[in-house]
Formats: C-alpha cells, structure tokens, sequence
C-alpha cells in the first residue's frame, strides 16, 4: 500500500464524517455533508511519519528549495514538523516554524517561531482548505515579517467554497496532497 492510500485508510477511520444531509457546521458557518478532523491523524504517530514523506515528496517533486515549512499553529505544526523530521532524515534539512495568530505578549513577544529569518524562502502549510481564511491569515503574518512565500501545501484541499482560488489570489500557488474526491 502506497503512503497516500494508507493515509486515506486512516483518515477515513479516525477523521472524516460524512452525513446524507448538510448538517455539519464548518468554521465558515456553512453547512457541509462532510467533516474532517485531521488533527487525530496529523498528530498520531502513524500519520506524521505518512504526512512528512507526503510533503516532503511533494516539495521534492515541485523542485522547491525551502528553508522552512510552517503555517497557522496547531492545524499546520504536526504537518511542518513531521516535514522537518523527514528532511533531515534524506539529509536536506527544511526548518519547521508555528504562526501564532498573536503575537507573544510576554518574553521575545514573536508571533513566529523557529529558526526563520527575514527574506528567508518558506512554504505555508494547512491541515485542511475550504475557505482558505486560516492560510491566508497565515499567509498575511508570514509577508509581514517579510518571509519569501514559494507556495502553499495543503494536507486536505476540499474543494468547495473557493479555497484554493481564494488563496492563489494572493499571487501564491497552492497545492494538495489529497482533496475531498480521494473520500467520496
């Protein structure tokens, strides 16, 4: 079994919730048939081994030459740092860093964590895209402190109310690893 199709198994088993009416309540408010909670998956052993060759193959694939990884914290942190595990077990070290949505109000006072500096190539990861308001968010914070976005990797793209569109207004390209075809 590939890795992708493994992490399918699992987040059909401990993540996704599928119901024959819209009834589900997503962040936006919308009603939604489907739900995933990726979080029992990102941050199960399992799927972070599966998630970090995912997306390292992905940035492998995509010719991107990041210093560091990170998106909007506790959705993006299991992915970016199950990403930075996995690159320097091939040797080719990507950095993991968390965005807060404020910034610390005690000690440094930093909104992003990690070894990432200013001008430095990152890319922006999500657990999960339907609006794209939390990856735009973090999209915002990380121009703020003038890191170089190269593009954005969603785990779970689910392909409804704009997200990808929503972000690649942005002027940054997004891509995914699965989207909500590999659940229906």
């Amino acid at each position: 079994m590939t890795d992708k199709a493994r992490l399918i198994e699992l987040i059909k088993k401990y993540s996704f919730k599928k119901t024959e009416t819209p009834e589900i309540t997503l962040t936006s408010g919308k009603k939604s048939c489907f739900y995933f909670n990726l979080k029992k998956v990102t941050y199960m052993p399992e799927g972070q081994v599966l998630i970090g060759a995912l997306m390292y193959d992905k940035i492998q694939k995509l010719g991107l030459k990041p210093k560091g990884i990170g998106g909007l914290t506790l959705g993006a942190d299991p992915i970016s740092l199950a990403t930075a595990y996995t690159s320097h077990l091939k040797q080719n070290n990507i950095h993991g860093f968390a965005i807060r949505k404020e910034t610390k109000a005690h000690g440094m006072q930093l909104q992003i964590e990690g070894n990432i500096e200013k001008n430095d190539k990152v890319i922006i990861v999500d657990d999960v895209v339907t609006t794209g308001k939390s990856t735009i968010q973090a999209i915002e914070i990380a121009r703020k402190h003038d890191l170089d976005i190269i593009t954005v990797i969603v785990l779970l793209d689910r392909c409804e109310e704009n997200g990808k569109e929503n972000v690649e207004k942005l002027g940054i390209s997004m891509h995914s690893i699965l989207t909500i075809n590999d659940f229906i």
